[in-house]
């Protein structure tokens, strides 16, 4: 679906407001009918995969897979557990977005000025090391040899270009990680027939009926780590109301997309956007719209987010289950890739192997694609919406000059040949957990203080809000000592 150029009419914006929002920071939302969801729900599909191929990067194809091979598929239970804790968070993102066409992270700003700022800074810390870009390079090295180096900043390139230069940013990006998903999905139904042992198989019930037990021998943080990460961690989850958007979800539908200054509309790109949201009058019809919107939200993002995550892990497992399993000295970063693929080779046939280590670098690199997405999206609607309404630049403008900033950091890291900074590294392995506990707080205040009593997350949802603060927040405390442990 496309947003609408319909009902641009002067800004509505009466004394008393539908929806209790503070404008202490921003100013009053307009007020416009709710938009009619889609009859049929394949229409709206596309964020809950944009999430997915995102999330898919690493911790699906390097850190479940080792605990797999180290401690066999006792643990699986942890990922459906992750998912389904991150798919709260995520339909709470999306609930705040549905309802004001506003992100997650200006609701926050809304009580406090830098919220914003706070969250955007802890996502650079995590993200300015172009990791998944160098992990992909060093894949594609596997193959087709060459220096990883030269590779990565060949891709950092690449990812730039798509990012920048397609017209619509979000068609392109969620175009990559439908081909990404159906590719993976492709190469794991070829594992489960030639790759896959049946002793593999049989082992599988254990996910279920070791239910709460962790493995001692991978350590508590790692296995923690591993549990709240399942599928996406950190600012990923919050660019879920910059994609619902992009998509025409609910109120999103009056906010202009991201498109690129080069090749998108020329007017979009330069229009001055005021990103204060829009809000409805929650009644009648509204209400109604409300109720099917927020059930296909739900159901989008159950399938194609928490799905597609969890079947991939369980797969994934069970290859390295198949392959690994009881090899000892594994290293747990991109070398236990290169192990995987190797024996592969020797099982299966070199064109597996060399066909598992092409598929692995696409996936890395479209992870890099979406986090060098979601990071300049956050910190372009941050700018945007707090720092610089009146400034006449618009947020596409904004993105795309933050987008080759982070594409110029990676490039000079790579070319000076620089190892990643102690203070970074730890910041990095610290900064997820932190984040979402910070997050999952203020979600389940926003959502209870912002919106009006038919909208507002009450019963399950907020418990598993609660939830969430508890397990982010033992995971943060965790990994931090650990990082202390490590290097101090």
């Amino acid at each position: 679906m496309t947003h609408a150029d319909d009902d641009v009419s002067t800004p509505h914006r009466p004394a008393t407001a539908p929806f209790p929002m503070s404008t202490r920071n921003l100013p009053q939302p307009e007020v416009r009918p709710l938009p009619e969801p889609p009859r049929r729900m394949w229409r709206i599909i596309g964020p809950g995969i944009v999430a997915a191929g995102v999330g898919l990067s690493s911790g699906e194809f390097i850190l479940w897979p080792y605990i797999a091979s180290q401690a066999g598929l006792v643990f699986l239970w942890g990922a459906v557990v992750g998912v389904v804790t991150q798919w709260f968070l995520n339909m709470e993102i999306e609930r705040y977005t549905l309802a004001t066409g506003e992100t997650a992270i200006t609701g926050f700003n809304r009580y406090w000025r830098h919220w914003g700022a706070v969250l955007v800074g802890l996502t650079y810390a995590a993200n300015l090391w172009p990791g998944w870009t160098t992990s992909s390079a060093t894949m594609l090295s596997y193959v087709f040899g060459g220096d990883p180096t030269l590779i990565a900043v060949c891709l950092l390139v690449l990812i730039g270009a798509i990012l920048t230069l397609a017209p619509v940013v979000y068609t392109a990006l969620e175009r990559m990680l439908f081909v990404k998903v159906a590719l993976i999905g492709g190469f794991f139904l070829l594992a489960v027939f030639l790759a896959i042992k049946a002793s593999s198989w049989r082992e599988l019930p254990d996910a279920v009926t070791h239910i709460g037990q962790f493995p001692s021998e991978l350590g508590v943080a790692v296995l923690m780590g591993a549990l709240a990460y399942a599928g996406a961690g950190g600012g990923q989850n919050l660019c879920q109301s910059n994609w619902i958007r992009d998509k025409g979800f609910g109120m999103g539908h009056y906010v202009p997309r991201l498109v690129s200054p080069v090749t998108g509309n020329k007017e979009e790109a330069a229009a001055p956007t005021d990103t204060t949201g829009y809000v409805f009058v929650p009644e009648g019809e509204n209400l109604a719209r409300w109720q099917r919107w927020w059930r296909f939200a739900n159901v989008e993002q159950a399938i194609t987010f928490g799905l597609t995550t969890v079947v991939t892990i369980v797969l994934a497992s069970l290859l390295a289950h198949s392959t690994l399993f009881g090899t000892e000295g594994l290293a747990n970063d991109v070398g236990f890739v290169e192990a995987e693929g190797e024996v592969l080779k020797a099982q299966v046939g070199s064109w597996f192997g060399v066909l598992f280590w092409l598929i692995g670098a696409f996936s890395l690199f479209s992870a890099a694609t979406g986090i060098v997405d979601y990071t300049s999206r956050l910190a372009a609607d941050v700018l945007k919406s707090t720092y610089l309404r009146d400034s006449g630049i618009g947020e596409s403008r904004l993105y795309f000059w933050l987008v080759w900033g982070l594409v110029a950091i990676g490039i000079t890291i790579l070319g000076l040949g620089l190892d990643q900074p102690l203070v970074l590294l730890i910041v990095s392995a610290c900064v997820a957990g932190m984040m979402m506990f910070v997050y999952s707080g203020l979600l389940l205040y926003l959502n209870r203080k912002a919106l009006p009593a038919p909208l507002k997350v009450r019963g399950v949802r907020a418990v598993a809000l609660v939830w969430g603060i508890g397990l982010f927040g033992v995971l943060s405390v965790l990994t931090v000592r650990q990082q202390i442990d490590l290097h101090f």
